[in-house]
Order: structure tokens, then C-alpha cells, then sequence
């Protein structure tokens, strides 16, 4: 575990290192992470956001060897058949998968991601896209609730193409600012922090409603 979290504080480094160490299997390595973040619900805990913004900061680097453009299009490829994959193992293992791995697909994980479903719809595949976590378990949930395969494929590519389009040209414009690489660890921090802020404010909007409700039930019982 602690090597994971060095590796996602330390996520630019790795990459500028395996890159001049092995050339091109560096996208292979891209299409691995994002396609088991986005695909596998074993592993959520792998770098999504972070991932693009090194790579794009990387790729902006003189004489990284790093392409934008080849990567940005392994990467969309993989989230696409990432999530793809993960609407077919909830669609078809869904209740063992749950069953076998209750320590990683936990029920409060499952929970989550269905309050979005419940508020957004099939547009939480797109929005769940830019929130760890919920992310990985969208396509799963959408499986599991045998949603439409037409109509998830339709969210899954925008939200993929979105993804892919919005932060990895922000790593490009803003990774290399002196600034940004010599703090790049916080700048790993604020981008985790910034994509949970939608889980945050579910959890204490519900945490509000759950009291207001209980509040309201009481002044009844009086």
C-alpha cells in the first residue's frame, strides 16, 4: 500500500522515469492503469485524474519521448473499454462479485454511487467519470440494474471523451509551470481533493436531510 501512495504522490516522476527507461511499453503501462481503474472494481484505488494531468504535464516536457496525442488516444480507448467491461461483470456476476469481495465492492461504495443514479440518472456514467470511487462502481451499478447497453454506451464515450479531453490538455497548459512541478505532490492532493468534492457534498447533504428529517419526526411526536 505504501508503495501505491508513493507511486500516485509520485506519479509524474515514475512515469518521466519509465518512459526513458522503456519508450514506447509506457503506453501499454498507460492503457493498463486506466483500463483496470475504470474496468476492474477491485481496483479503484488506482490514479485516474492524476494520471491524465502527469501525462499531460509530461508529454509537454522537452525530450520526454511522451506523445500527447498517441497517449490521449490509448487512454480514451481504455476508459471506454474499461467501463464497457465493468457494465458486463455487473450485468453478469454483479451479486457474486459483491458476494466474493465485500472488503473492496462495499456496500456503502455501492450505496454511493446509486445516489447518483438516483439524482442524475444515466448521466452519472459521464458524471462519475471525474469522481474517484464512484467512477470505478458507475458502470458496475449501471450493469447490475441491467440499465440499457445502448444508452449506457452513448454516456460511457461522452463521458470517456470528456474525461480524457478536459485534463489531460490541463496537465499539457499547466504542468510545466515552475510552481506546479516543484509542488507536484500537492498539486496530486488538490486534484484527488477537488474530484471528491462531489462525494463530500452527497454525503453531508444527506447527513443534513437525515437530520432535518429526524428533527421534523420528533416535532410531530410532541
Amino acid at each position: 500500500m505504501k508503495e501505491a501512495i508513493d507511486f500516485i504522490l509520485h506519479i509524474q516522476e515514475h512515469l518521466m522515469e519509465f518512459t526513458k527507461a522503456h519508450g514506447p511499453l509506457v503506453y501499454g503501462l498507460l492503457f493498463l492503469i486506466i483500463f483496470c481503474e475504470t474496468g476492474l472494481v477491485v481496483t479503484p484505488f488506482l490514479p485516474g485524474d492524476s494520471l491524465l494531468f502527469a501525462v499531460g504535464a509530461i508529454a509537454a516536457t522537452p525530450g520526454s519521448g511522451l506523445n500527447i496525442w498517441i497517449a490521449g488516444g490509448i487512454m480514451l480507448v481504455a476508459a471506454i473499454l474499461g467501463d464497457t467491461v465493468n457494465y458486463w461483470i455487473g450485468r453478469k456476476f454483479g451479486a457474486w462479485t459483491m458476494r466474493t469481495f465485500p472488503k473492496i465492492v462495499k456496500p456503502s461504495h455501492i450505496a454511493k454511487t446509486n445516489e447518483f443514479f438516483v439524482r442524475y440518472g444515466g448521466k452519472t456514467i459521464i458524471l462519475a467519470r471525474f469522481v474517484p470511487i464512484v467512477r470505478t462502481f458507475a458502470p458496475f451499478v449501471a450493469g447490475s440494474g441491467e440499465m440499457d447497453y445502448r444508452r449506457f454506451m452513448h454516456f460511457n464515450v461522452v463521458g470517456a471523451i470528456l474525461w480524457v479531453v478536459l485534463i489531460l490538455p490541463a496537465g499539457w497548459f499547466f504542468g510545466t509551470i515552475p510552481i506546479v512541478q516543484k509542488n507536484f505532490e500537492l498539486v496530486v492532493l488538490g486534484i484527488i481533493g477537488f474530484s471528491l468534492l462531489p462525494v463530500v457534498w452527497e454525503f453531508v447533504r444527506a447527513k443534513l436531510k437525515s437530520r432535518q428529517e429526524a428533527a421534523h419526526a420528533a416535532g410531530e411526536a410532541e
